[in-house]
């Protein structure tokens, strides 16, 4: 064997072999996997500190509930609006403005113009005659079980809040049509933000949310009944519906409808809801608002009920509530007259005295309208109501008017008795009545009574509480009973 030179070297021994790159899409994959884990670490620590909030706003919630007890508990949360355990000093103004004996500045929609001396103002009267206490269902047992204080808000409102009050022409401007509205045609002045399928608002509320844009002149119009009036009602349908009832080269008349209810008592007491059927009228104005020649605004008093109430027992929104109807004689709002001018002046732009040396008030003398379009006032309250209600594009007829029309049409008659109107917001609300639409029509109801009928007035079958029945083809006058609770 040969040996190697000094000097030169042999080849080289061999060593552990050199890795190759590691291929792209296993690259890929570990990455993937390391955001998969560190995702999951996130998660996780984001599912850590979710329990360490719950777990602090439980301990905050009983350390409140040790400290103020049930009844202090529930004032606390009904001023905590945001639910976080603390009173911001915002969420404290009521009480702040309840204690000085303060009243709240106007908000910046009514502030939104300074006062023009040549701007006409218009004068409204309210007329109250409270609800008599006889007309509710509680009454027949002397209101056994009703607590005097529960009923103290309603027995104390006796009188409207503001007998009278002066507004600005401008502040009618939201019950001016959209542009191209046709006679008749309905539109929303507050859009409902609730359907019949949707839930209800808290019942655990005392003071409305400052009203903001169209909601203001309601807002206004209906403090003159009572200070707390919530212009949204907690239950479907809510808001203010309109529509055109008369057209001229200069006026519009408006009718409209409007949902909306107060709330009659204060911290400590517990809320006390008073949800009137409807709040219906109409306004004659001219088309740039600068004019109005008549308003009114009234709560129907034709139905023997017209009025829901509902209250709290307990300081929670699960506590037990009572309900009842009842009946108001008189809610209602009227001009005095058509709005003049705060200033009068003359041709040379100097002012007059608005009373004659008699010291009687001078007499303006208005053109008369010509109406070009009109609508009677029982087919625009039909649309507005159907606006409500899309349930009442069926008709509805008296009883002995709807046989007659079964017999013509060869149907079935579907009748319906409650405890209160079904197409009103005098009953409805929570465990009371309300309107669910299933085929062409159906209901929910509390204490009612629903029969279907053929058109001679046979039976065939309905609903009475939660059991449902049906009429047996034998015999035809008797009746079974399901012990399974009915679909409503």
């Amino acid at each position: 064997m040969g040996r190697a030179r000094p000097g030169q070297r042999g080849p080289p021994s061999p060593g552990p072999a050199a890795q190759p790159p590691a291929p792209p899409r296993r690259r890929a994959r570990s990455l993937a996997l390391l955001g998969a884990l560190l995702a999951a670490a996130a998660a996780a620590a984001v599912r850590v500190c979710a329990r360490h909030a719950e777990a602090q706003a439980a301990a905050r919630q009983e350390l409140a509930l040790k400290t103020l007890g049930t009844d202090g508990l529930f004032l606390f949360s009904s001023l905590d609006t945001d639910g976080d355990m603390y009173i911001s000093p915002e969420e404290f103004k009521p009480i702040a403005e309840k204690l000085t004996g303060s009243t709240p500045a106007a908000s910046c929609e009514e502030e939104e113009l300074p006062p023009d001396p040549s701007e006409e103002t218009l004068t409204i009267e309210a007329r109250f005659q409270p609800l008599l206490p006889e007309t509710m269902t509680k009454s027949k047992d002397g209101f056994l079980g009703v607590s005097r204080l529960a009923l103290s808000g309603l027995r104390n409102w006796t009188a409207a809040a503001s007998p009278s009050a002066v507004f600005a022409t401008r502040h009618f401007q939201p019950f001016l049509p959209p542009p191209g509205q046709e006679l008749g045609e309905p539109w929303w002045i507050i859009p409902s933000e609730l359907s019949m399928f949707t839930g209800y608002l808290s019942n655990n509320r005392f003071y409305p949310p400052p009203p903001k844009g169209k909601e203001v002149i309601i807002h206004r119009l209906l403090s003159m009944f009572h200070p707390r009036p919530f212009v949204k009602t907690r239950f479907a349908p809510q808001g203010a519906v309109a529509c055109l009832t008369a057209i001229s080269d200069f006026y519009y008349t408006v009718m409209f409808r409007i949902h909306a209810e107060f709330q009659l008592s204060e911290p400590p007491d517990f809320p006390f809801w008073f949800s009137p059927a409807q709040f219906t009228g109409h306004i004659i104005l001219s088309k740039d608002a600068t004019h109005v020649r008549d308003f009114r605004l009234f709560v129907p008093n034709h139905r023997s009920l017209n009025v829901d109430m509902e209250w709290l027992y307990g300081a929670s929104e699960s506590s037990n509530m009572e309900v009842d109807i009842g009946y108001i004689p008189q809610m209602e709002l009227e001009a005095t007259g058509p709005s003049v001018p705060s200033v009068i002046l003359d041709e040379d732009g100097s002012m007059i005295d608005s009373h004659l040396p008699s010291g009687e008030p001078l007499q303006f003398v208005f053109e008369e309208i010509k109406w070009q379009q009109e609508l009677s006032w029982e087919e625009a309250a039909r649309r507005l109501e159907v606006a409500m209600y899309p349930f009442k594009k069926v008709s509805y007829l008296p009883f002995t008017e709807a046989f007659d029309r079964a017999k013509a049409e060869n149907k079935l008659v579907h009748s319906i008795l409650l405890w209160g109107a079904l197409d009103d917001q005098s009953c409805c609300g929570r465990g009371t009545a309300c309107v669910k639409a299933l085929g062409h029509r159906a209901f929910i109801g509390f204490k009612k009574l629903s029969l279907s009928a053929s058109p001679q007035g046979q039976v065939q079958g309905g609903l009475s509480g939660r059991l449902s029945w049906k009429v047996r083809p034998s015999s035809p006058c008797s009746t079974r009973a399901s012990s399974a609770p009915g679909p409503w």
